[in-house]
């Protein structure tokens, strides 16, 4: 082995882990989260002008959306990873699709994470979608940072946004600052935990530091007018309720710090990133399979959450992204895959800035490593050394729309059947197969239509096999088995296919023909794929 760490002590690792922070970033479309992604960057020091990462020498590229579709439709379309250093802490953020299309694989991120920080538009507060976001991150009892962003433009009152977080939400809301000023009118923040004004200062397209200068209570009162007594009435309502942040109950799950800001003009980032160190948790021991928790200084272990190829177009090669559970992981170690229990590669590990990467030697627990062309690793597999661990598997979506496709050239069926079984593999639509037929006709199947439209762009820009992909007739899917097999394929409007983890799986014409079927044949196999929650089977 080569350019090995030597290994640290318990307490080392223990300790290292104390200067983890990694959490996720979730949000509506279009509420600015990826616009906040890229200012933590610049705030920290890993990039020099919002949007552009300085890496290696002169060279600059996106960070979190790198994929050219991305760019094209102005959303994110894959979780990004980050690392980067800030005050003396080691950061791993996750920046997760917001589309409802994506929450499969934004919920894959939110399983490698300890904490999470919920944006909202100031101008539309809770959208549905970011409610579905909280509930995965409740069914995670992950603790919950609130940002109220866009203040600077038109919006509503904080308070019936408050209001809203509590009742929609079910967190206590607990502003950490307040607005001096209304949205559209936004002059810089009150720090309810110490008492000072802070006023920001506008910067050209927001690509620099925000100003910030600390002004007293009096020059305050006398330059800022009635937008001052407002927001001294609104905080003294808040002391009156005791809506004071409380880490204890946010690190419960019962309340949410909230921060005021605008992501696009800096107002009030410093202050948000900051609190990840202040408030959010370290790395804690994660629960296996069996109920155990393994403790952070036990040999080394990791969990899969998410498998990416042609990252790097230069590279055209396939990483698996693990969050380091326990222990210090060292490149080149001996590691074990506790699904397969083969061995896994660990020479070529990675750290992750979007599409960028860099060789990593070692690791401690919070981190997130690629390890590129990993042979046989999975979405939701454990690997250890040492002692073995299994640690709960990802669940799946039940997909609700059906695809077929098939190459419009001939002569690029092989580069089909290569994407066909990579994006298969990294989870962007899952990829049905009759036993019969192999990949002649796969029917596709994804949460949302989305999934289909990138799977078809990333199969002719990235394998170089364009498609054509026509709506299948099917309205719903179940787990099968075997046994009911044979019955199945006697009825009609009835297809039984093979996921590409080898469970069988019944697809439906007619929904209320399963219906009727769950209820006059009770007998038979047909569970819901939501409940196949042990990917490490």
């Amino acid at each position: 082995m080569e350019n090995l760490a030597p290994t640290l002590a318990t307490g080392d690792i223990a300790l290292e882990a104390t200067r983890r922070r990694t959490f996720a970033i979730i949000s509506h479309p279009d509420a600015g989260k990826t616009t906040l992604t890229e200012k933590f960057l610049l705030y920290a020091g890993a990039v020099q002008e919002a949007g552009a990462v300085h890496n290696r020498g002169d060279r600059k590229a996106s960070t979190s959306d790198w994929m050219d579709i991305e760019r094209q439709r102005g959303i994110s379309i894959s979780s990004a990873v980050l690392q980067f250093p800030y005050r003396g802490h080691v950061f791993n953020l996750l920046d997760t699709p917001g589309h409802k299309d994506f929450s499969e694989d934004t919920y894959r991120v939110l399983a490698a994470v300890d904490a999470v920080i919920m944006v909202l538009d100031t101008a539309k507060g809770i959208e549905p979608q970011t409610l579905k976001l909280f509930q995965v991150c409740r069914s995670r009892n992950l603790p919950v940072i609130t940002f109220f962003n866009k203040f600077d433009r038109p919006g509503r009152d904080p308070f019936e946004l408050l209001d809203e977080v509590e009742k929609q939400i079910g967190l206590r809301p607990t502003p950490a600052t307040w607005p001096v000023g209304i949205p559209g009118d936004f002059r810089g923040v009150i720090d309810r935990r110490t008492g000072e004004y802070i006023r920001f200062t506008r910067t050209a397209r927001g690509s620099s530091l925000a100003p910030e200068e600390i002004v007293s209570v009096e020059r305050a009162a006398e330059e800022e007018g009635n937008a001052w007594t407002t927001a001294m009435e609104s905080c003294s309502l808040l002391d009156a309720i005791e809506a004071d942040v409380d880490v204890e109950s946010f690190l419960a799950g019962e309340s949410t710090p909230v921060f005021v800001g605008s992501a696009i003009t800096n107002f009030g980032v410093r202050m948000l990133l900051d609190a990840v160190i202040d408030i959010a948790p370290a790395p804690a021991p994660r629960t296996d399979i069996d109920g155990n928790d393994r403790g952070l200084a036990t040999p080394f272990s990791a969990f899969v959450f998410k498998v990416q190829a042609n990252m790097d177009p230069n590279h055209r090669d396939r990483l698996a992204f693990a969050r380091v559970c326990s222990g210090e992981f060292t490149r080149g170690m001996d590691a074990t895959c506790s699904r397969s229990e083969k061995p896994v590669s660990t020479k070529y590990a990675t750290t992750a800035f979007g599409a960028d990467r860099e060789t990593i030697d070692v690791a401690y627990p919070g981190d997130i490593i690629g390890l590129i062309n990993a042979a046989g690793l999975q979405i939701g597999d454990t690997i250890y050394a040492s002692s073995p661990v299994t640690y709960p598997g990802v669940p799946r979506f039940a997909p609700e729309v059906f695809a077929t496709a098939r190459p419009t050239d001939g002569g690029r069926v092989k580069q089909f059947r290569r994407g066909l079984a990579q994006l298969d593999e990294e989870g962007v639509v899952q990829v049905l197969r009759d036993p019969d037929l192999a990949d002649s006709e796969p029917i596709l199947a994804a949460v949302g239509a989305l999934q289909i439209e990138v799977f078809a762009y990333r199969l002719a820009s990235e394998f170089n096999s364009p498609v054509e992909v026509n709506p299948a007739i099917y309205q719903a899917i179940r787990i099968t088995d075997e046994k009911s097999v044979d019955r199945l394929r006697r009825i009609g409007g009835i297809r039984i296919l093979k996921r590409g983890d080898n469970a069988l799986v019944a697809l439906f014409e007619n929904k209320y023909r399963l219906q009727r079927l769950e209820v006059d044949e009770p007998e038979l196999t047909l569970t819901p794929i939501l409940a196949d929650t042990d990917s490490s089977k």
